[in-house]
């Protein structure tokens, strides 16, 4: 199917996460992170049952921000499945969201003095070599299991807004990135039926990326893929190969803790439901339906069962 020319994503307008403790994980991500909280909204009715596939579904949403970019954290009542305890990095199931840190001595330490999260990267935060970007990272999992990463970029990698002289904390997010079985079936789908493009592929190994992961692999393939407007987040595949382990063995739920959703912008979202249904796309949400008030809205999963919102861009 021909990218990006009639229907093309947009944006990510900001990332969900579906939490267990709505208050105790705000919390961790405001004192542990610098995120501030923006709102608290109630979702129920039809509308939101409709969205997100679960019949009577009721949530509470905090709306948080970090630089120029949003989180929601989405606590369901009745809860569903908490993040699955043996996950690793290689999972299918796994995604995380990059956190640009203009200091990562000072925003590690900050991290190590709240409790609740634990480790994913092994030894601290990890320099990968220049060969494969020079970034300093390091990867842990929030205190409902969802998986982040702290980012230092070096000079010259990345966008222009994370090098402000004079900036210190956290900055924003940089990406999300999301595990794969196959890359080029996802490449298929972000850039065939979403109209993204692939601006970049590399491969990262070695002990470093090892340690950063948690893991003993071969190494991660990973493609940047790039939505149509610039200068926010991007998203990035990450095919482990041999290493993968197999997903959850059923589908993940939109009250599953698991089931982070990117919310995407898309220029003409009616046509893009039509692509998704050209293409045989998998609806968690009744196709077309539109929510109580603008913008439309609809959640679709990705080959690799990851959940996506798409939404009207304004």
């Amino acid at each position: 199917m021909n990218g990006a020319a009639s229907s093309p994503t947009t944006a990510i307008r900001r990332i969900a996460l579906t939490v267990r403790d709505l208050e105790g994980t705000a919390a961790f991500y405001r004192d542990a992170l610098g995120f501030s909280r923006l709102a608290t909204i109630r979702h129920e009715g039809t509308a939101f049952a409709r969205l997100t596939g679960l019949p009577g579904a009721r949530a509470t949403a905090a709306v948080m921000q970090l630089g120029a970019e949003e989180i929601e954290l989405v606590a369901f009542e009745p809860a569903g499945r908490a993040y699955p305890a043996d996950s690793t990095a290689a999972d299918p199931l796994f995604q995380h969201f990059a956190i640009v840190v203009a200091d990562m001595a000072a925003a590690y330490a900050n991290l190590v003095r709240h409790p609740g999260h634990s480790a994913i990267s092994t030894g601290g935060p990890q320099h990968l070599p220049p060969n494969t970007g020079g970034v300093t990272a390091y990867k842990f999992r929030d205190p409902e299991g969802h998986p982040l990463e702290l980012s230092q970029l070096p000079p010259g990698i990345g966008a222009d807004r994370w090098h402000h002289p004079g900036r210190h904390g956290c900055l924003g997010i940089d990406h999300s990135a999301v595990g794969v079985a196959s890359t080029a079936r996802a490449v298929a789908f972000y850039t065939g039926v979403l109209g993204m493009a692939v601006t970049a592929r590399l491969t990262n190994s070695g002990a470093e990326q090892d340690r950063l992961d948690g893991l003993h692999a071969e190494g991660v393939r990973i493609t940047v893929i790039e939505p149509g407007r610039p200068n926010g987040p991007h998203l990035e595949l990450l095919d482990y190969g041999a290493a993968a382990r197999p997903a959850t063995p059923s589908p993940l739920r939109a009250d599953d803790v698991a089931a982070t959703r990117l919310v995407l912008e898309a220029a003409d979202l009616p046509g893009l439901v039509g692509r998704l249904v050209a293409a045989g796309g998998s609806f968690v949400s009744q196709r077309g339906m539109r929510t109580e008030a603008p913008p439309d809205a609809v959640v679709v999963r990705d080959p690799d069962g990851h959940l996506l919102q798409l939404l009207q861009q304004p």
